[in-house]
């Protein structure tokens, strides 16, 4: 098995900063009218601004593919050319369509034949990205490869998506208001991409060695929590859109995506932070040795119970080793880790010799993944 080292990173966000206050010009308002969840939401996540592939209108101004494969470019020049990369691993959990792969349409922006492989779910996918990226190098398979997480979610948050289910409640003449399950999300996510280039040797000073990659699935233990092309029935039981007919489909809002709040405060952190303190048990890691932890949290609101519970298992580090951009980049679900990746190299924060510990929960159906590296 060979070393594998990250020695690029780049990231893409979609045109200029939205702020809180100009959220619905481009999202829009629910039947005309504000929201009742917005308020709390933005409270309590703690995101000041974010980034929509979208203008005023509404209208996309890039697809997911373009904006992954904006990402991918910015791997190259200075003794990487696109020709050179041999493959191409892609996260999200906002394709931009069915079929074909996410991945396909990303590659089909780029300008060579390439190896592909596309993970599906929601905030790991781009964590097993790079764990495909990795097995790849480190197996001898590929020379390099990329792995990319990407977003594109503003797309399915737009007011217009919601049309349906609010007409469908003034036919039964109740109050045409959204679930809070369904209202929330449009509040927390946002757009943008970043990759990494993989390879068996380190370029440069800001070059890292990959320790490991893990990841783990509690789908067998937990509940559905968060969901797209689906819905949940009177007794909680998930119901995937070929179920429905097709006028449900928008009158329930079906393809836009839900979350079950209370699921998701009850296991998110307790279950996430036990699999960490297995993990740093199995690696025989001590958490005195991690300088710098980026953790993806979906909310800042989240950021005090990950650290509470972390030293309450044992493996707390620091908060002044923490490094978490989401209130400047916003919840960019797949891409957020390389994102604040990314931005931590960029603004040369890590010294030769420093670990990094990535920290990534999904809550789709609870699923987790953790990776170190090691600047070299």
């Amino acid at each position: 098995m060979h070393d594998v080292y990250i020695t690029r990173t780049s990231g893409f966000l979609p045109n200029e900063p939205v702020s809180n206050a100009e959220m619905t010009d481009f999202i829009g308002k629910i039947d005309g009218k504000p929201s009742r969840a917005a308020t709390i939401v933005l409270r309590n996540n703690g995101i000041v601004q974010r980034y929509y592939a979208l203008d005023k209108q509404g209208r996309m101004t890039h697809t997911n593919a373009q904006i992954a494969a904006a990402a991918v470019r910015g791997l190259t020049g200075d003794g990487v050319e696109m020709k050179d990369l041999e493959v191409l691993a892609c996260g999200t959990s906002s394709p931009d369509q069915f079929l074909p792969s996410h991945a396909s349409q990303v590659h089909g922006e780029l300008d060579h034949p390439i190896e592909i492989i596309s993970t599906a779910g929601s905030c790991c996918t781009g964590m097993h990205a790079l764990k495909y990226a990795h097995m790849s190098v480190a197996s001898g398979n590929s020379r390099n490869a990329v792995a990319v997480g990407s977003e594109a979610l503003s797309a399915m948050m737009v007011a217009r998506n919601f049309e349906g289910e609010t007409e469908r409640y003034r036919q039964l003449e109740q109050d045409p208001i959204i679930g809070f399950e369904k209202e929330f999300l449009r509040w927390m996510l946002s757009d943008g991409a970043a990759a990494v280039l993989l390879e068996t040797k380190p370029r440069n000073e800001g070059s890292l060695k990959m320790d490991w990659v893990v990841s783990r699935s509690f789908a067998n233990e937990l509940d559905v929590c968060m969901y797209s092309g689906a819905d949940k029935d009177a007794e909680g039981r998930t119901q995937g859109w070929k179920t429905y007919e097709p006028a449900d489909l928008a009158g329930k809002s079906i393809f836009t995506i839900k979350q079950d709040v209370k699921l998701l405060g009850k296991n998110i952190v307790p279950v996430g932070v036990t699999y960490l303190r297995e993990t740093f048990e199995s690696k025989g890691l001590d958490p005195k040795d991690i300088d710098h932890m980026l953790v993806h949290l979906s909310s800042m609101f989240f950021k005090d119970k990950v650290h509470d519970e972390m030293y309450a298992q044992g493996i707390g580090v620091p908060m002044e080793k923490w490094f978490i951009n989401l209130p400047q980049m916003g919840n960019v679900g797949a891409a957020s880790i390389f994102i604040m990746l990314w931005d931590l190299m960029r603004q040369g924060k890590v010294k030769k010799g420093e670990k990094i510990l990535l920290m990534v929960p999904e809550s789709a159906r609870f699923s987790y993944s953790f990776a170190l590296l090691t600047a070299v």
